[in-house]
């Protein structure tokens, strides 16, 4: 990891009102950052923000709050963190804590460099001390699914004025004063409950404790979610019945996932992968089998075919002896 820029100096900021940069009915005035660097992420003007998970994350940014974002697979935790850091002008990096993520990885290691021509061991910081001293949202992506020796690593900087000791350089690092720190989850700490998220653990809850701030992250309005199928497939623009019928199908499942009669569920972005499906085999029935119907258990295809006749009044699966293109 590259550690050659300034860290000590604090970047510049000014106040924003969240009305005026997110329509968002609050008096708020918020932190954002005056110039543009390389690692703050683009903006999408096609994204639609949730008033409450928005409050929270400028909530964090400008009075540097520990903020956990929970939600299913699909409802947009990262990006939406990621778009109110673009917004802000906040520079920021994700980690995903998947298997092999280990500790070595966040902290940092020996490593074997030519120096003047020579072979010398130096130590390599990883991605989190590298975060840590400078203006630098840092997210974790799949939370709930690090490895106990990796969660202990982050337990450590959790608190606001968090130190981070590095034992092999005998040497303490202190926060920059703009660092901030988020995490995203698919549950909430209780692990694998309902076999959707394998890999997910149980949360120590000391751990769990010390995030200010934990805020659920739902699927959108369906207007909403129309509107952002229409920005992603421009194509699909000139149809809004057609997407909201689409839309409405995907609300079903996921009532029947609550209900517990579906094991998979329909997130929005497998709307948006269904409509691009769409585009290429001009056959709705088809685009769905392909994009959503074949993740499904085989015992539930009946129940998704219920769904697509009541939306669409035809039928998902092709008629006996015709020939199913799946």
């Amino acid at each position: 990891m590259n550690t050659s820029s300034n860290t000590n100096q604090a970047s510049p900021t000014h106040r924003v009102s969240v009305r005026a940069l997110f329509g968002i009915d609050s008096d708020m005035q918020v932190d954002a950052m005056t110039e543009r660097g390389a690692h703050v992420p683009d903006i999408d003007t096609a994204y639609r923000f949730n008033p409450d998970v928005t409050l929270a994350l400028l909530a964090g940014f400008t009075h540097n709050r520990r903020v956990l974002v929970q939600g299913l697979h699909g409802t947009g935790k990262s990006t939406h963190i990621e778009q109110v850091a673009a917004r802000l002008n906040w520079p920021c990096v994700r980690v995903n804590l998947d298997g092999h993520i280990s500790r070595l990885d966040l902290v940092g290691r020996d490593a074997v460099v030519l120096r003047d021509g020579q072979q010398v061991t130096e130590f390599q910081e990883g991605i989190v001390p590298w975060a840590l001293q400078r203006p630098m949202a840092l997210i974790f992506d799949e939370y709930d699914a690090g490895r106990p020796d990796v969660m202990f690593v982050i337990q450590r900087i959790l608190e606001r004025e968090g130190h981070f000791t590095l034992l092999d350089q005998n040497r303490v690092i202190r926060p920059h004063p703009q660092f901030r720190l988020f995490a995203t989850s698919n549950t909430i700490g209780l692990g694998n409950l309902n076999g959707l998220y394998f890999g997910a653990q149980r949360l120590n809850h000391a751990q769990l404790d010390r995030w200010n701030l934990v805020v659920a992250l739902n699927y959108l309005q369906p207007q909403d979610e129309v509107a952002i199928v229409a920005a992603r497939v421009p194509a699909m623009a000139g149809q809004p019945e057609l997407l909201a019928q689409m839309v409405a199908l995907a609300d079903l499942t996921r009532k029947g996932f609550a209900a517990g009669d579906l094991s998979t569920v329909m997130s929005p972005r497998t709307v948006i992968t269904w409509a691009e499906n769409l585009e290429i085999f001009h056959d709705l029935a088809l685009a769905l089998r392909l994009s959503f119907v074949n993740k499904c258990d085989e015992a539930e295809h009946a129940l998704v075919a219920e769904y697509f006749q009541r939306c669409f009044d035809q039928p998902l699966f092709p008629a006996p002896g015709n020939s199913p293109a799946t």
